[in-house]
């Protein structure tokens, strides 16, 4: 069997680092912890880091890596891997494979804490010297167009399991108490829609936004409260990296014996605070991208259709 422990990092391909880092830095937070010429690695508080920029002229995900429980060694993942007839590498003392629509998944060996970690956060040495940084990286969340294959690898392969459903179009998964630690949406296509980012509560998330408006991001959805998995949240996007990002609070935690749900696939489901998402939301075209920034559907101009490439 597998176990994982938690999210690790998300590893974004960009095509400047020099450019990436000081930003991603700047705007969330994050500290810097390892440079080289084509890769910076940053972090939310004490991990060794959350977020990867490594350089390449594609752009786009690169990876998401988890840690394995204490109780699982790499070895045991590997015969696991080898059991479900899924192939792997070695990738830095790790193990990588791919999911069922080409993703790369990580999964690292479980981390010995130091000696520092036995105490409260607010106890601890400083680690990060921005104030109001984010707590932790939380969560991901992908678009498919394959979510039974997608939730199929995901729950027989990396041993995560179900929360909720919303209808039959999207699946929340966890793999601890945080109602999920990823989820899909079927939307007919792949691709890595955002990474999430803990905050302590809406006063941080509404600071965080200020300084992000005042650096140019929108939010393109937010601030919400969602019915599925109950948290506070805003998203940003991130035109750079073709993502968003999600600042988050107030996540549900699910009790031991929680029993899967399936929420009607309605407003209140995804906002019981108001609207459903612009239809931008799950779109990286430029249209999309320009909708967004000037307001257009709020404005009466219909997003155009994508044109398909």
């Amino acid at each position: 069997m597998i176990s994982l422990r938690r999210i690790a990092h998300v590893s974004l391909l960009t095509r400047d680092v020099a450019e990436a880092a000081p930003r991603w830095s700047v705007e969330f937070g994050l500290a810097e912890r390892e440079r080289s010429a084509d890769r910076v690695r940053l972090a939310c508080d004490d991990e060794p880091f959350s977020v990867e920029l490594v350089y390449s002229e594609k752009g786009g995900l690169g990876h998401v890596a988890y840690e394995l429980s204490r109780s699982c060694t790499l070895d045991d993942a590997r015969r696991h891997l080898e059991e479900c007839g899924v192939g792997w590498e070695e990738k830095e003392g790790a193990l990588e494979v791919e999911d069922a629509e080409g993703n790369r998944v990580r999964l690292l060996g479980y981390r010995r804490e130091d000696e520092r970690m036995r105490f409260t956060p607010q106890a601890r040495p400083l680690a990060n010297p921005a104030p109001g940084h984010p707590r932790r990286l939380g969560h991901v969340n992908f678009l498919t167009a394959n979510i039974r294959e997608q939730l199929e690898f995901y729950t027989r392969v990396l041993g995560m399991k179900v929360t909720d459903w919303l209808g039959d179009g999207g699946v929340w998964l966890h793999i601890g108490r945080d109602h999920h630690v990823m989820a899909l949406v079927d939307k007919g296509y792949s691709h890595f829609h955002h990474l999430a980012f803990d905050v302590v509560d809406i006063g941080q998330m509404r600071a965080a936004l200020d300084h992000l408006g005042r650096r140019g991001r929108w939010v393109a959805w937010g601030p919400v409260r969602h019915g599925i998995g109950g948290n506070i949240a805003s998203y940003v996007r991130i035109v750079e990296e073709e993502c968003f990002v999600e600042l988050y609070c107030d996540m549900e935690q699910l009790e031991d014996d929680h029993e899967v749900r399936r929420w009607p696939d309605d407003r209140f489901s995804s906002n019981t605070w108001g609207q459903l998402p612009p239809r931008s939301y799950f779109r990286f075209d430029e249209a999309a991208i320009a909708s967004e920034r000037e307001s257009l559907e709020m404005l009466g101009y219909p997003l155009p259709e994508e044109v398909s490439t």
